[in-house]
């Protein structure tokens, strides 16, 4: 019977890409599978004639061939392709490879060195901290290399092993029907090498855990959630590979007085009615723990704010400071003498509009729209 065009059968032009060829040999053969398909032999022989076109048609040499002669160019031994003697394998595993991430048969050596793990460390300052910058000494739980066996696993004298179930591979592969199924080797985890003779200190692990201490650098003018790298600090690598990184993350504690928006640092701040309305000068804390001077005009109302240029946080990594601002809060007098209140009432019956416009204007508004409703 005489066979069907290979591009007939993957469905495509005949000067299709190979990225068209790979595509249509991934949806035909998902579709046409024994796995897919138990117990229909049509769907089986359509599988292995999928196989051995795409097996023909990906390799150049090969496809070149087959466009100047057809199938006759692989007849008799021709070129040695087609069919299902190595089509199906080498073809089902570049697919098996896009599919499922097995890596088909191109497993690379295992057993080799591997960088150790990042760590991460949440350390807690003070805003006076964070001011002035400040040297900080921690304590982590780590991993490091034995230093009994130097990180190989093995007894002085021995050293691992290739591992004879694997070949060194790190992997096994089995054959179920037209199916290859590849696997971590059960007896090196995958590793490529097995250790015969284990290193009483590590126990065979090349890594012992220990505490180990550091002193960490913490610059003026760092931020909640700022991350200070320290390369190297990290867990070590595994059969003498690099080690990791260590990260710490800064976060800043709350502070009673000060807010905090980047290098500008608020600060709400009660003044007492007298001053308020008369003016005067006020001392107020900075977070570098000195004072300042705050000249308060009269007049002053709640929530008015004054700036202190550079009396705020330094800028991350720079020779600046941001500002200060302070806003005000106006204090009611409370438990007043008897005297106090009636200086306060003969007060209030010498005041005019003139001495609180803002409520005078505020209610001949009201009264204003009173009259309108009625």
């Amino acid at each position: 019977m005489a066979k069907i065009c290979y591009y007939e059968i993957l469905e495509v032009e005949r000067g299709a890409s190979e990225a068209d060829l790979k595509k249509s040999y991934r949806k035909k053969a998902m579709q046409y599978h024994p796995d897919r398909n138990p117990g229909d032999a049509a769907a089986e022989a359509k599988f292995k004639e999928i196989s051995e076109a795409y097996d023909i048609l990906k390799d150049g040499q090969k496809r070149a061939a087959y466009d100047q002669y057809g199938h006759a160019a692989f007849e008799n031994g021709g070129m040695g392709g087609g069919g299902m003697g190595g089509g199906f394998d080498n073809s089902f595993s570049d697919i098996f490879e896009d599919l499922f991430g097995m890596g088909g048969g191109r497993s690379q050596q295992r057993g080799g060195p591997s960088r150790g793990a990042d760590l991460r460390y949440n350390l807690t300052i003070t805003l006076e901290d964070a001011f002035t910058g400040k040297e900080e000494k921690i304590t982590i739980p780590t991993t490091i290399t034995c230093s009994c066996c130097e990180g190989s696993g093995s007894c002085e004298g021995s050293k691992p092993e290739t591992c004879g179930g694997c070949g060194g591979i790190g992997k096994v592969r089995t054959q179920q029907g037209f199916f290859t199924v590849e696997r971590t080797c059960p007896r090196c985890q995958g590793q490529g090498q097995v250790i015969s003779d284990p290193c009483q200190d590590c126990h065979g692990t090349g890594q012992k855990q220990k505490n180990k201490s550091l002193s960490v650098k913490i610059p003026a003018g760092v931020e909640d959630g700022t991350r200070i790298r320290l390369q190297g600090e990290g867990e070590s690598g595994a059969k003498n590979g690099p080690s990791g990184d260590l990260y710490i993350f800064i976060s800043i504690e709350y502070h009673p007085i000060f807010q905090r928006d980047g290098a500008t640092i608020f600060c709400e701040v009660p003044i007492a009615l007298t001053t308020a309305a008369l003016g005067g000068e006020i001392n107020v804390p900075t977070v570098n723990g000195k004072k300042a001077k705050v000249k308060i005009s009269a007049g002053n109302q709640t929530g008015k704010q004054y700036r202190l240029r550079g009396k705020g946080m330094p800028v991350l990594h720079s020779t600046q400071f941001g500002d200060m601002v302070i806003q005000t809060t106006v204090e009611t007098p409370v438990n007043m003498t008897k005297k106090q209140k009636e200086l306060l009432r003969a007060f209030a019956n010498e005041c005019g509009d003139n001495v609180s416009p803002e409520s005078s204007g505020f209610f001949n508004k009201v009264k204003e729209l009173w009259d309108d409703l009625t």
